[in-house]
């Protein structure tokens, strides 16, 4: 069977303030922009099938080469917010590895404000056995999960 897809580029999201975003994902999470853009041409308009409207998007990335993180801002045409519990079919997250989930929890809990689930939770089976893990929420509600894999 040959292959369709050949790896993954980026994941998006959709988000209702681009610099409150930016707040969050560049100045509190460290992802770096390699991209802000707000295309003229209609081909984005035309991928999202909203016809008309006009976007900011912004790319972020931790390494080169490495994944994308896209975040969309409809300039014109933004539609209403949707339920984001991650029960509901349909709804994503992003996961990103950390090397010390506590004390990354206590610095971006204690001392930024970020809005957490829960507290860091032990993996206590699978493949992350001794890990932890973490869901915590951006500013439109979209889950954001941190992973600490066992360490060896």
């Amino acid at each position: 069977m040959n292959a369709v897809l050949q790896g993954f580029h980026h994941s998006g999201f959709t988000v209702s303030d681009m610099e409150r975003s930016l707040a969050f994902y560049r100045d509190v999470l460290g992802l770096p922009v390699v991209a802000d853009m707000q295309p003229e041409a209609d081909y984005p308009a035309r991928v999202t099938g909203f016809l008309g409207a006009t976007f900011r998007i912004v790319f972020l990335q931790l390494a080169p080469g490495g994944h994308i993180l896209e975040l969309i801002q409809y300039k014109t045409r933004a539609g209403e917010p949707l339920p984001l519990a991650t029960n509901r079919p349909g709804c994503g997250h992003i996961c990103f590895l950390v090397d010390d989930l506590p004390a990354v929890y206590e610095r971006l809990h204690k001392q930024q404000g970020v809005t957490f689930v829960s507290a860091p939770v032990p993996i206590t089976q699978g493949a992350n056995r001794g890990g932890y893990a973490v869901y915590l929420r951006d500013p439109d509600g979209i889950t954001v999960e941190l992973l600490q894999r066992p360490r060896s």
